[in-house]
């Protein structure tokens, strides 16, 4: 994410009853969904079309003892480059502003920033972040051929035109709009080397002004109707996409996050607007309200409730409508991760990436069918919401968002479904839920762990903020850690059982804060995290030279991806980036031997954040050149032999 988001968001800052003791619950097992197993029917007619990798295809998965990490680490370092352990090699592929592959648009990339609005509609957005790999629907068992699917979470302006923001005007703002949003690209691999397909029938940029249907039980809701649109069912564009997920059957789950620093506030915001960190005046970063009233919530306060949702796309239908799934609750976003139970009912994951915010699950009514896509329309539009409370002996519960349960009534301010989920803040502060440091991404292993990465607080402790607890232990938290939990029998469970994975940090460092207890190489700030089908956990970091330290960043270097054995708790550092940069989104071909990550923001700088007219010159990656500009991008890293990424 944009780091200066993350140490601006206006959270609640009452406290829910404080836990305080750490208890390692008893390990035992919980089958996992087989999400790998259900891909053969569901995804029909795209017969063997999946967007799992539940296995390798030629590749045994690790059992018993057997090694998981099979490279040797690198090395902290502050170069401005992507290294690679020794025997890896790593190629950039497909970097903002390249060409999409859309039909009969080719616009290169022009590295005085002048391509038009038009052409940025056409080219990969900036600043990827999540992204997944989709088995190629014409060639399913190719691990050579396939669909990437990435998220454009922002947009720097600085960058995005040639005198940055010293002049303003509609058409920046279109074209500021157009690098945002999703990307659908057909990648291939030719003579050892990636690149996109085109033109290719499959590709797609969803943008900030992209129509997008609304569904669940906010649509139609008084809370999301506009003067431009009464019906409060199509929204103009999906924003600030972070993390991101994939369905059983076949679609990508795009999240969006810091919404609400793109509206300008009203002179006093409302107690709804300001729950969710709405300000008065204008808003941090951007300037789209001057050139689209749409983002003045002045004169449009309802426009900022229809975002902050997870938008469900079809990357195997171009011309099909991506939808906001209201009934997974309203958010900042960070991703959304799918298990499914034994009943084959549909269960998401999420997290909400601001201080002291929550963890959520929703589990459908609903089994997931056979047919793929449109068999599954409205799958995520019926079934329970629920937030995460971590209680201090270890154990914890699923407290369901429903209307007219508990304290969620009218009396509260709570008319019906479809203001609990617009509010899903206010509810969740309500029914008592954890509130968290910063949750991020989150996945599962093999075991039915499910992980989720928090950050970091520097707030925790602070004046009037909620203390330390067991699931945040730490108070001034910069460095972040990783909670993980095992339900009690199947995924829609009621009850858990969790402990801490890891604390990051320094176990040197002499602040208790910055300590941490991570066995092998150490590492600061996890963001995101992905488990590959051998049962690896992949940990990615995001530490903002904002919020750390010199003597932290010394000691870690830049930005780093990790792998971790779940079974034994080491860590090795896989992957650095480049200066300034985050890595984010990790995704693999089914056999496992290429791995696609992408590299956020490289160049960025805390100073320079508050200058927008000046390009970021800290770095000149991936391209090289001096009249360049450092440019985000996709990495596809393989090992020179040929063989499975990690092994």
């Amino acid at each position: 994410m944009p780091k200066d988001f993350s140490t601006m968001e206006d959270s609640n800052r009452s406290s829910n009853r404080s836990i305080h003791d750490v208890s390692s619950p008893a390990r035992r097992t919980v089958l996992r969904g087989g999400l790998g197993a259900l891909t053969g029917g569901l995804l029909a007619p795209l017969a063997g079309v999946t967007a799992l990798g539940g296995s390798l295809a030629g590749c045994a998965t690790a059992g018993g003892g057997a090694p998981l990490l099979g490279f040797k680490s690198v090395p902290a370092g502050t170069a401005d480059a992507v290294v690679v352990p020794e025997g890896y090699v790593a190629q950039t592929l497909a970097a903002w502003g390249e060409p999409a592959g859309l039909s009969g648009e080719e616009h290169a990339f022009r590295f005085d920033a002048g391509n038009t609005a038009a052409q940025q509609e056409t080219q990969l957005g900036m600043h990827h972040d999540g992204i997944h790999w989709f088995r190629h629907p014409l060639t399913p068992d190719s691990s050579s051929a396939g669909l990437l699917v990435m998220n454009h979470e922002y947009a720097d302006d600085g960058l995005l035109h040639t005198d940055g923001m010293k002049t303003w005007n509609a058409q920046k703002v279109r074209k500021s709009q157009a690098a945002h949003g999703v990307s659908v690209i057909e990648v291939e691999q030719k003579n050892g080397r990636w690149e996109i397909v085109s033109p290719s029938p499959w590709a797609r940029r969803i943008t900030a002004y992209t129509p997008v249907a609304v569904s669940g039980p906010a649509a139609g809701h008084a809370l999301m109707r506009t003067a431009a649109d009464a019906s409060g069912r199509r929204v103009l564009g999906t924003l600030n996409n972070c993390a991101s997920g994939i369905t059983p059957w076949g679609t990508y789950l795009t999240c969006e996050e810091n919404f609400i620093f793109y509206f300008k506030g009203p002179d006093e915001p409302d107690a709804h607007q300001r729950r969710w960190g709405l300000r008065k005046g204008d808003p941090v970063g951007y300037r789209w309200h001057e050139h689209d009233e749409r983002f003045d919530a002045t004169k449009h306060p309802n426009e900022i409730n229809r975002f902050g949702w997870v938008v469900e796309i079809d990357p195997y239908d171009a011309s099909s409508t991506p939808v906001k799934r209201t009934a997974l609750g309203r958010a900042a976003h960070e991703g959304a991760t799918v298990a499914v139970t034994k009943d084959k009912r549909a269960v998401v994951y999420m997290g909400e990436d601001a201080r002291f915010e929550y963890i959520y699950k929703f589990v459908s009514r609903d089994a997931i069918r056979p047919g793929g896509a449109k068999a599954n329309a409205e799958l995520l539009d019926h079934g329970t919401l629920y937030v995460a409370r971590f209680e201090p002996d270890g154990k914890g519960r699923w407290i369901p968002l429903v209307h007219g349960q508990g304290p969620l009534t009218a009396a509260s301010g709570f008319g019906d479904q479809g203001e609990v989920v617009v509010k899903t803040r206010q509810a969740s502060d309500l029914l008592g839920g954890t509130k968290m440091d910063r949750p991020e991404w989150i996945d599962i292993d093999t075991q039915g762990w499910v992980y989720c990465t928090l950050t970091n607080n520097s707030n925790r402790g602070g004046a009037n903020m909620p203390a330390a607890d067991a699931a945040n232990p730490r108070a001034s938290n910069t460095m972040g850690h990783i909670i993980r939990w095992k339900e009690a029998d199947d995924f829609d469970g009621l009850a858990f059982e969790w402990n801490h994975f890891v604390l990051a940090g320094d176990p040197a460092n002499e602040r208790a804060e910055a300590r941490g207890n991570v066995k092998g190489d150490a590492f600061g700030c996890p963001d995101g995290l992905w488990t590959d089908a051998r049962g690896v956990l992949w940990i990615q970091t995001d530490m903002s030279t904002s919020a750390m330290g010199k003597g932290d960043l010394a000691r870690l270097g830049n930005n780093a991806m990790l792998a971790a054995d779940p079974r034994t708790g080491e860590v090795r550092r896989f992957l650095v980036g480049p200066v300034g940069c985050e890595i984010t989104g990790a995704t693999a071909s089914p056999d496992g031997r290429t791995m696609f990550i992408n590299i956020q923001h490289p160049g960025e700088s805390p100073s320079e954040r508050s200058d927008p007219d000046n390009p970021r010159r800290f770095s000149n990656w991936p391209d090289r050149r001096a009249d360049g500009r450092p440019r985000s991008a996709t990495v596809a890293i393989r090992k020179a032999d040929g063989g499975v990424v990690g092994t």
